[in-house]
């Protein structure tokens, strides 16, 4: 089968992803709640219509031009997970909000503004959900007096709806032990239901959804009344950071990057044709090298540069030049960014191959 496949190429177990696709929406049936994938990790609009199919309530975007692809296929509820600011961007969302539910997501009266003129130009409220800050110091606010002066500038805005608090808990990305995972998962919790709490004390509003996101704590099986939505993302494939972390195991990576080995200069290293261009310079908490050897358990993509991937060897391998092998991307989002095309493959054979659509529109 991998001599099928010219190299560098992305390649998904079709079987492989529809299980983790099932087992993610049967988790969210579990814990009641609404699931909202984040789509950038795959980009593609006909992977972002089967999580509906399988029970997904909307999706998420990271940017506006994710959004639009993701409209152009019929997908019309989208939460934008990211602050929109500056005329071209607004002009943009005004566009998408025509006809589609937009929903997103800001931490300042500065984004709000901006958000709810084009409210007024639509004639309607614009739905936004309030970032909160539960502990990876990016964007977001804290679940303090801050949140709640937010809150009330926002409310002040005729044309806008506060209808959720949300959170990113990427801390959950450096865990070391399941008990750690509880706690991260315990603290985004409560991160968010606090700055709900204090809405509802301080100003009498009660914000409906209250939405976590993260596939580590997604996995988690423990569940926090009063949480109404989860936005995983990477589950839909899996990485090696997943794996290096236990949530899953390397069985559950569906994606996996096919690569050659184009040369072998010396006993201790051989040469295969991705490089930084195909599996991204990311690195995770527990992860080794630039990716992980499918089946090998001491063997990692050692360093990279732009078309090269370079793998010191053990003794012991025997791989010669012209042999195929499979990545695991550390972090698997931004590699299918890089790629225009994903190989879906069941049962030894070529079924459908995914346009990633959406790859490059970080705008």
């Amino acid at each position: 089968m991998r001599n099928m496949i010219d190299t560098p190429a992305l390649v998904v177990d079709l079987d492989k992803m529809e299980a983790q696709l099932k087992r993610m929406a049967n988790i969210a049936a579990r814990k009641k709640l609404k699931l909202r994938p984040h789509t950038k990790t795959h980009k593609s609009p006909a992977i972002a219509l089967q999580q509906l199919a399988l029970g997904a309530t909307g999706i998420t975007v990271a940017k506006l031009g994710e959004a639009e692809v993701m409209r152009r296929h019929g997908i019309d509820d989208i939460l934008i997970a990211y602050p929109l600011i500056g005329k071209k961007k607004l002009e943009r969302l005004r566009e998408l909000a025509k006809d589609t539910k937009v929903t997103v997501a800001l931490d300042s009266v500065e984004v709000a503004r901006g958000i709810a003129a084009v409210g007024e130009q639509l004639g309607r409220k614009i739905p936004v959900y309030l970032e909160v800050d539960t502990g990876l110091g990016r964007c977001g606010l804290q679940p303090s007096e801050e949140i709640v002066r937010l809150a009330e500038q926002v409310m002040k805005l005729s044309f806008l709806e506060i209808t959720g608090v949300m959170t990113h808990s990427g801390t959950a990305y450096k865990v070391r032990t399941k008990e750690e995972l509880q706690e991260v998962s315990r603290l985004e919790a409560e991160g968010l239901l606090s700055a709900q709490q204090m809405v509802d004390d301080k100003l009498g509003y009660k914000i409906p959804e209250v939405s976590a996101g993260s596939s580590p704590t997604a996995y988690d099986e423990q569940n926090f009344p009063g949480l109404t939505e989860m936005r995983p993302g990477t589950y839909v494939f899996n990485d090696a950071t997943l794996a290096s972390l236990g949530v899953v195991d390397e069985q559950d990576c569906a994606l996996s990057v096919y690569t050659t080995i184009v040369s072998a200069p010396a006993a201790d290293r051989v040469i295969i044709d991705a490089g930084s261009k195909t599996l991204t310079s990311d690195q995770g908490a527990f992860t080794k090298g630039f990716g992980r050897i499918k089946g090998e358990d001491h063997v990692w993509v050692s360093w990279l540069s732009e078309e090269h991937g370079v793998i010191e060897l053990e003794e012991g391998h025997s791989w010669r030049i012209g042999d195929q092998i499979e990545v695991i991307p550390n972090h698997v989002c931004p590699t299918v960014n890089l790629a225009d095309e994903v190989i879906g493959i069941r049962n030894g054979r070529i079924e459908k191959v995914f346009s990633i659509e959406a790859r490059g529109k970080n705008k």
